[in-house]
C-alpha cells in the first residue's frame, strides 16, 4: 500500500511520518511531496519515496500520485489563499484515480464561525464534488501555537490577551499527527469526519496557573478587552493587518469555538491526549 503525503516537509508533516513508521509502515511506501528540497532529501535518506511538489504542473502532481492508495493532504497553503493550491491538489488526485483522500480541516469546519474554517469548510466541499471517498481529520488549535505565550510568562510573569473566559481544547501536533496515521492504516475511515481536540478545554487564568506551575515563578493572567488588546500589539509595533488578523482569532476563541471537546482524538490514538503541562514541559 502506498501511502502520498501532499505537505511532507512540515512540521506536522514530518510528525505524520514518524507515526507511520512507527506502525510499521515500510519507508517506500511513503511518498513525501514537498516544496523543501533539503527536507526531502533527508527523507529520501531514511529510505521514503519523494517528489518536489509543484501545484501549477497538475499533470506532473497526478503523475506523482498515480498508484497511491491513499493521500493525506495536509492543509497547505496561506490564510486568505489556500482554496487553489488546495484544488489543484484535489484535481490531481482525481486525475491518478486516487481511491481515499484524508484531508486535515479544522474543528467543526462545517458549522463554526472560527475565521479560518471558512477554506477548510470549502476545502471539503471540493473534496466531496470530486467523489474521491475521504476522511476529514478536523484538527482544533494545536497547543504549540501558544508556545509564545509561555514564553512570555517565563520572561514578565503576565500573559494578557482577550480571550477572557473562552475555553480552549488544544492538542499537541505530535497526537493530531498520530491520529492521522491511525486513520491512514487502518480500514473502514472513508465518509467519516473526526473533531480532534484535547480531552480537557482550559481558559486562560488556567493556562497562566499550569505555567507557573511548571516554571516555579508567579505567573497571571490579564484579561483585556479588544480595545485594549489592540492598543497593546500596535504598540509592540505589529501592523494593522497583523492586528486585525489577530483580533478576528481571538475573538472566535473567546466564543468557544475552540472548546469542543468529542474524544475522538484519544479514541483514535488509543490513549489520552497530551496535557497541557506535559506540552508545557516539553518547552522548558
Amino acid at each position: 500500500m502506498t501511502i502520498a503525503i501532499i505537505g511532507a516537509t512540515g512540521k506536522y508533516g514530518g510528525h505524520v511520518i514518524d507515526a507511520l513508521l512507527e506502525r510499521g509502515v515500510t519507508p517506500a511506501d511513503i511518498l513525501a511531496l514537498g516544496r523543501d528540497g533539503g527536507r526531502l532529501e533527508t527523507l529520501a535518506a531514511r529510505g521514503l519515496r519523494t517528489a518536489p511538489l509543484d501545484l501549477a504542473d497538475e499533470a506532473g502532481t497526478a503523475e506523482n500520485l498515480r498508484g497511491a492508495d491513499k493521500l493525506l493532504l495536509v492543509s497547505i497553503g496561506a490564510p486568505g489563499a489556500a482554496l487553489a493550491p488546495r484544488t489543484a491538489a484535489i484535481d490531481a488526485a482525481t486525475a491518478a484515480g486516487v481511491p481515499h483522500i484524508v484531508y486535515t480541516s479544522a474543528l467543526g469546519a462545517p458549522t463554526t464561525t472560527f475565521a479560518l474554517a471558512a477554506e477548510h469548510k470549502a476545502t471539503e466541499d471540493v473534496i466531496t464534488a470530486s467523489g474521491i471517498p475521504a476522511t476529514f481529520l478536523r484538527n482544533g488549535w494545536w497547543t504549540e501555537n501558544l508556545q509564545q505565550d509561555f514564553e512570555t510568562a517565563r520572561a514578565r510573569g503576565v500573559i494578557a490577551n482577550s480571550i477572557g473566559d473562552g475555553r480552549l481544547a488544544t492538542a499537541a501536533r505530535r497526537d493530531t499527527a498520530e491520529a492521522a496515521a491511525a486513520v491512514l492504516t487502518t480500514p473502514g475511515h472513508e465518509g467519516k469526519a473526526y473533531e480532534l481536540s484535547g480531552d480537557t478545554a482550559w481558559d486562560y487564568a488556567e493556562f497562566a496557573q499550569t505555567a507557573q506551575d511548571v516554571l516555579g515563578t508567579p505567573v497571571r493572567y490579564e484579561p483585556l478587552t479588544p480595545e485594549q488588546e489592540r492598543d497593546m500589539l500596535l504598540g509592540a509595533g505589529l501592523d494593522e493587518a497583523t492586528v486585525g488578523f489577530l483580533g478576528v482569532l481571538y475573538q472566535g476563541m473567546r466564543d468557544g469555538t475552540q472548546a469542543i471537546t468529542t474524544g475522538d482524538l484519544s479514541r483514535l490514538i488509543g490513549r489520552p491526549t497530551t496535557s497541557l503541562k506535559d506540552t508545557m514541559r516539553s518547552w522548558q
